[in-house]
């Protein structure tokens, strides 16, 4: 038995000396040799950052950055305010400078020791890197820009708004001063806007963020009006077309540009449309190849029949905002097909992706104005349409304000042939009362006088 206990002990007791080991080893890994000052220096600088005396903490933090690198993720992110305080409170430039480049090894190091951290993950920090670089030394453009540039590649959608927002001006300002040949403008502004418009679908139900990627879409825009002119934009595409008429990336990014900025009527996107779609058909190609025939000059039925047949094999391949547009674009055609009841359709599918546009409606009430007419067999039912009508220009008005003058222009047009009091009264219809509207248009309405 007494064997037995002494066994146990044994077994226990190398068991608990490779634990202490590895603790060691651990320790040896976090702090290097010194662990006892590493812990000390550590206890004082954040005793001393938590006070914001940051001169104090300099020494204390600086030991740990050369001593312990890997001992806390916080060395960096701490380190950086500290060494800030010191960029501010230098002198002399040489000084400010030397502290600069601290500030950069800091996020360096940051990146060396717990990049794999989502804290510290490169793309994040090359941003952060970048935005404090063109705070603390904005002449220093070319470094700014290479930190900026990395950090969106990096993060994509996941990529600061003010890094975006920062890195355009950057490409804007070195474009201005010739440092860049005028395309890196637009192909900046091509891809920027393309990682805005995804987050502005992707945050659309959240309210500050979204403003603030508004914020950044508002501004690309605003910078971007001075390079924004169809000739502009062929001009700087066209060469790289000849060179690369196949090159699917180099096709999307020109489609999607010339379309973004309505610039669907030339012969550049009519080339580089067809291309994409003969190379890499999609629902975005199909789509596209929808556009360039309905937008033609002077376009044919036959044109606007491959519009209406591209627009319709382009459905299932696209998200929803597209998808939205394509329907809108569908009514139209079938509207001006006279097929109101198929245009309406297409119209009512839109509006469930977007019921806040306005276009849509007004589509609709159109066509209810157009049909009115004949969609009666007595003075008051002949007459019904325009109340279905103004209901939907009413509605247009209420939920977008971009149709509002056009909105309350046809309302004004269409009030004038609603029945007058005298007409309701020989015909025993009473204002106020619901009506039933006649023919395709089959809808519940309000009784209403013109006068």
């Amino acid at each position: 038995m007494k064997k037995g206990r002494k066994i146990v002990l044994a077994v226990t007791a190398i068991t608990l000396l490779a634990a202490g080991q590895v603790f060691a080893q651990d320790t040896m890994k976090k702090y290097g040799s010194d662990s006892i000052s590493c812990v000390t220096h550590a206890s004082l600088y954040l005793e001393f950052y938590k006070q914001k005396n940051y001169a104090d903490a300099l020494p204390h933090w600086r030991w740990i950055f050369i001593n312990c690198p890997i001992a806390s993720q916080n060395t960096y992110i701490f380190g950086a305010k500290i060494i800030g305080s010191k960029i501010n409170e230098a002198q002399d430039t040489k000084t400010r400078n030397a502290y600069i480049d601290t500030l950069m090894m800091v996020y360096d190091n940051r990146i060396k020791y717990f990049g794999n951290e989502p804290k510290s993950r490169p793309g994040l920090v090359k941003g952060r890197q970048g935005l404090e670089l063109n705070n603390y030394k904005p002449s220093d453009t070319m470094r700014v820009y290479d930190y900026l540039r990395k950090s969106i590649e990096l993060e994509g959608l996941n990529v600061d708004p003010i890094v975006v927002s920062t890195y355009y001006t950057i490409v804007d300002n070195l474009v201005s001063s010739k440092h860049f040949e005028m395309d890196s403008i637009t192909e900046t502004y091509d891809e920027l806007s393309e990682i805005v418009d995804q987050k502005l679908i992707q945050l659309k139900d959240d309210t500050i963020h979204l403003s603030i990627w508004a914020g950044v879409k508002a501004l690309l825009e605003i910078r971007f009006e001075p390079y924004a002119t169809c000739d502009q934009i062929v001009k700087i595409y066209t060469k790289k077309f000849n060179q690369s008429p196949n090159d699917t990336t180099l096709l999307k990014k020109i489609t999607r540009l010339l379309d973004k900025k309505d610039c669907t009527k030339t012969e550049l996107f009519f080339l580089s449309t067809e291309s994409l779609h003969k190379n890499k058909p999609t629902g975005r190609s199909a789509y596209l190849m929808g556009k360039m025939y309905w937008f033609k000059t002077d376009a044919s039925k036959e044109d606007i029949s491959k519009a209406e047949n591209y627009f319709i094999e382009a459905i299932p391949g696209l998200d929803e905002p597209l998808k939205a547009k394509t329907y809108y674009y569908l009514a139209v055609i079938n509207m001006d097909k006279k097929s109101f009841s198929e245009a309406r359709s297409y119209a009512q599918k839109s509006l469930q992706i977007n019921p806040n546009d306005g276009k849509c409606y007004i589509l609709i009430g159109d066509m209810y104005a157009a049909s009115a007419a004949g969609c009666g067999s007595d003075e008051i039912a002949s007459r019904a349409g325009y109340w279905a009508a103004v209901d939907k220009f009413i509605k247009a008005r209420n939920v977008d304000a971009k149709v509002s003058e056009d909105a309350n222009k046809k309302i004004a047009t269409y009030t004038a042939y609603f029945p007058t009091r005298e007409r309701l009264f020989f015909n025993d219809v009473k204002e106020g009362n619901s009506y039933m509207v006649g023919c395709w248009i089959g809808e519940s309405t309000t009784v209403r006088a013109s006068r």
